[in-house]
């Protein structure tokens, strides 16, 4: 039988989780709209073009997303479909555009990593 301070250690405030990718809604992946598509140059030491879209997610929310790879062919009322995963050179870049799904294609000669760029093996 436990004592009433046992009982009373027991009862804790319940931390709440922490999400990195809450536009997702805790999910996997979303259907997002194209809003544009521009360039970002990264932090410090890189130096690059690296290229970005801004989208507005099934859910309403805005956000900004890296699309991968070498050349796309991703353009302004495109539809695409986003992952949570956090660019580590753009600061506020928490998403990427999965490559292959709705209007982005996927790379073509990709022979390593086809499947983070949508390429089926040949």
């Amino acid at each position: 039988m436990p004592t009433l301070v046992q009982l009373a250690k027991g009862i804790r405030k319940q931390t709440r989780k922490h999400y990195r990718t809450i536009s997702l809604a805790h999910c996997p992946q979303k259907r997002a709209s194209c809003l544009r598509v521009l360039i970002m140059s990264p932090k410090k030491p890189n130096s690059a073009q690296r290229r970005i879209a801004k989208l507005r997610l099934s859910t309403g929310a805005r956000i900004t997303a890296h699309i991968p790879g070498i050349g796309h062919n991703f353009q302004k009322h495109g539809v695409a479909l986003v992952r949570g995963a956090r660019v580590r050179d753009l600061p506020g870049v928490r998403y990427r555009v999965i490559r292959g799904k709705y209007d982005v294609t996927s790379i073509v000669h990709r022979r390593q990593g086809r499947s983070k760029y949508g390429m089926k093996k040949v």
